[in-house]
């Protein structure tokens, strides 16, 4: 992030514009939208510029800028559409240690002005960078159409209020109370009753609220999905969105974790196959803790809940300790893997079932039915099988499969720095080494790419 966006108190603060045209018109109209003392620098003004600066009390200069003129401004915009008059009015902002946003050239300017969906108080800035402002627009345009005008309006009514709710205990009950107002108390009033009507409904339902008896704790364990934050499901993101504490695995990736309110508590529970690992006691008794103090906890999953996640240990350990619990199931690695490559992990008249084994835990893999998976046409899909490789080949080839079985190795799924390699049983070793995988990686043991899957990834190398 080149750009770190911010919102600027301008309220009684003194703002630049110089330029007499159809850019200078431009800036002046989004500045009037906030409270700033407008000064407009043009020494012969168009029409409609010289038309809106009157009509709203904008201080109107018939003349280029000095550096007094600079002093004590917020913020400068350098608008002639003229590459050295701008240059020139740059330089005169800068020397007097004001930030300047010349118009059309990111390179010459401090700061770039957003495009912004205005539902005063609400205020939503977009920004690309000065990469792509067509794209900007387009998003702009698309969530001028979906937020209601109505937002501004409820957003009013809650700013004026903010000082009353403070009756409320700071954290979960505040934020149930906004969350009441914002999503079901606030419209319905205003669609009902109108505007005048919002305080009245405010004070209802803050009295509601506090005679309210607070809701216990509760844990919620969720599968994450495989790292892409899309293939999340939507409730899964809700209850994150949602969390007071935030219990995670270590393949869960940042931008999973971005999307849970910043004023959670996050605690990372890492646990690596053969490395370092939070025993499952010290992590059951993390969610019980938590839960029991009145928060809402997530035991948040890579992949989904169930699949080679001891969630069994964790909701019996949940049931003994009386706190309330619930799955919200996740997409696993295997089906992302499938998804990656273009292929089914069944199909009829080739494999009526699917195997998903785990090779973290070595000793437990020679009480698999080998001799099944070696059969033609059967699928499996191994989890952490990275350093298990040649114990599986060897068992595999011993019980009869055939060394030419095909083998799709998928590190990262679905994350931008998705890998994917393809080998045969026969040299299943060799091609790991060969790899030097860093991340996790899934094994689907009896799958080759679909055609399409398979050309993308060697075009994209080529032309990287």
């Amino acid at each position: 992030m080149q750009h770190f966006p911010i919102f600027l108190d301008l309220a009684d603060r003194k703002v630049v514009i110089a330029g007499s045209g159809a850019f200078a018109l431009a800036k002046l109209r989004l500045l009037l939208k906030t409270e700033a003392r407008l000064h407009l620098f043009a020494e012969a003004p168009e029409a409609d510029l010289e038309a809106t600066a009157t009509a709203h009390g904008v201080t109107l200069n018939r003349r280029a800028p000095g550096a007094a003129d600079l002093t004590g401004a917020a913020l400068a915009y350098g608008a002639h559409g003229e590459a050295e008059a701008d240059a020139r009015f740059a330089r005169l902002a800068r020397a007097a240690g004001v930030l300047v946003n010349v118009v059309d050239n990111l390179e010459g300017s401090d700061f770039i002005t957003p495009a912004i969906v205005d539902r005063a108080p609400v205020t939503i800035a977009i920004g690309t960078e000065g990469a792509a402002p067509v794209l900007a627009r387009a998003l702009k345009t698309d969530l001028e159409e979906r937020l209601p005008q109505g937002l501004g309006p409820l957003a009013r009514a809650g700013k004026l209020f903010r000082a009353r709710a403070e009756a409320l205990p700071q954290g979960r009950a505040r934020r149930d109370f906004w969350a009441d107002y914002y999503f079901r108390t606030g419209p319905e009033v205003l669609a009902e009753a109108g505007e005048e009507l919002l305080d009245h409904a405010l004070e209802a339902l803050l009295r509601e609220h506090l005679n309210a008896e607070p809701e216990p704790g509760r844990v919620d364990l969720v599968g994450a999905g495989p790292g892409d934050p899309e293939l999340m499901t939507l409730k899964a993101r809700r209850l994150l969105d949602a969390a007071d504490v935030v219990i995670h695995d270590r393949l869960v990736p940042a931008a999973i974790l971005e999307l849970a309110r910043r004023e959670a508590e996050f605690i990372a529970v890492g646990k690596e196959g053969f490395g370092p690992s939070t025993p499952q006691e010290q992590i059951n008794d993390l969610m019980i803790r938590h839960a029991a103090a009145g928060l809402r906890v997530v035991r948040l999953k890579g992949g989904d809940a169930s699949v080679f996640g001891r969630l069994d240990e964790e909701t019996e350990a949940l049931t003994g300790a009386g706190i309330d619990w619930s799955v919200t199931p996740g997409i696993t690695a295997a089906s992302a893997a499938a998804a990656a490559i273009g292929a089914s992990l069944t199909r009829r008249g080739r494999n009526g079932e699917l195997r998903l084994l785990t090779a973290q835990d070595v000793q437990g893999y020679a009480d698999h039915d080998w001799r099944a998976l070696a059969r033609p046409g059967a699928v499996a899909a191994i989890y952490m099988g990275k350093r298990a490789a040649r114990f599986v080949q060897g068992r595999l080839i011993m019980h009869g499969a055939d060394a030419e079985t095909p083998v799709t190795l998928v590190e990262n799924v679905s994350r931008p720095d998705q890998r994917i390699v393809t080998a045969r049983l026969g040299d299943l070793p060799a091609t790991l080494a060969e790899a030097a995988f860093a991340g996790p990686v899934i094994t689907l043991f009896g799958l080759a790419p679909a055609k399409a899957a398979a050309v993308l990834p060697a075009l994209l190398e080529e032309f990287a």
